[in-house]
């Protein structure tokens, strides 16, 4: 177990985290004890009638949607609804190769976990902890945006409304590629020792050499081309990488990384039919709002909205952001103003 101060409330935000008991994983691997950490806000009315559920994103925790999202000036209003944003298996805050105190499954032999294994998780500590079995609406982006496809498909009858925001049901081979540069950034650092270094502090060159690969595709080229860094108060693109991604990247531990990299690239809904990506969409009884950022280079609006015309009753709707990606951190003054225009929308359907 590593002492890492990034996966602390004083960092992340206040946090509580329950044990869902023994997971049997979808690869084979068992997770003897498996405890999530979550965050709420509102209050869950007498018939559990208004939860909303909030799965995280790669590298991500709950942070930056209790930070930017949520608020009763934002569509996500905890005077109306009960948010709960539950943190993936192996980001860090839930259990994770350098947090756990199970031997077994510590550092480089943590299991691989996949998307369907947090849903089937996250299912269960909303029953076993809430009362909870239907949810007004899930809403995620990226990796959270594919939990929020996974749980629509697999769960069609629980999940009234979803708004998947810059993901996609099915990873693409680009992104599987990508996210293959991600690790070997990592792995190639010889402090990374099979994963079984004693602090993140001994890979940095791989977490910076991460960092790096996330500032070209992240951002847009549009983002970079029109200085849209000046709104972050940063004063060149050099300030990008050295006051803002790089401390960010690596303050976070490795084997978290590749973890969730892992999971990424496997998401894929179609596995629940023979492959059938059209058949797995085509289960979805949830009122959906398609959501991609409009110069998203992982998830482009093409791949999106090709996915979004296999939903029955589906509506895409564009977030139009030259930020790319990383705009799912509110960095565009009118990023967060479509985002709860439409999820208002999609709230009062």
């Amino acid at each position: 177990m590593l002492d890492n101060s990034f996966y602390t409330a004083e960092v992340q935000g206040p946090y509580e985290t329950a044990s869902i008991g023994r997971l049997e994983l979808e690869e084979g691997g068992v997770i003897e004890d498996c405890w999530l950490a979550y965050a709420t806000a509102g209050t869950l009315n007498e018939d559990k009638s208004n939860a909303i559920l909030i799965p995280t994103w790669y590298s991500g925790t709950h942070q930056t949607w209790f930070q930017q999202y949520i608020g009763t000036d934002h569509a996500l209003d905890p005077s109306k609804y009960f948010i709960i944003s539950i943190n993936q298996i192996g980001n860090g805050l839930s259990v994770s190769p350098a947090n756990t105190t199970d031997d077994s499954i510590s550092m480089s032999k943590f299991p691989n976990v996949r998307i369907g294994d947090d849903v089937v998780a996250q299912d269960r500590l909303l029953r076993q902890e809430f009362g909870i079995t239907e949810l007004f609406a899930v809403v995620g982006g990226s990796m959270g945006a594919q939990q929020t496809y996974e749980w629509i498909v697999r769960f069609p009858d629980q999940v009234h409304r979803a708004a998947p925001i810059a993901g996609t049901a099915k990873n693409t081979p680009h992104d599987f590629i990508f996210t293959l540069t991600l690790n070997e950034a990592i792995e190639a650092d010889p402090g990374f020792n099979g994963g079984e270094y004693s602090s993140h502090e001994e890979v940095a060159d791989g977490l910076r050499r991460q960092s790096h690969l996330w500032a070209a595709m992240g951002f847009s080229t549009e983002f970079w081309k029109q200085e849209a860094w000046r709104r972050l108060g940063l004063e060149s693109k050099e300030s990008v990488l050295a006051d803002f991604l790089d401390p960010l990247f690596m303050s976070m531990d490795p084997n978290t990384l590749l973890n969730n990299a892992w999971k990424w690239q496997r998401g894929d809904v179609s596995r629940h039919t023979g492959g059938d990506l059209a058949a797995a969409l085509g289960r979805v009884k949830a009122k959906t709002f398609v959501m991609p950022i409009s110069e998203d280079m992982f998830f482009p609006v093409r791949d999106c909205a090709a996915e979004q015309a296999l939903i029955p009753g589906s509506e895409l709707r564009v977030i139009d952001d030259i930020a790319g990606h990383l705009g799912l951190f509110n960095l565009s003054e009118n990023y967060m103003p479509q985002i709860d225009k439409n999820l208002k929308e999609l709230f009062e359907s």
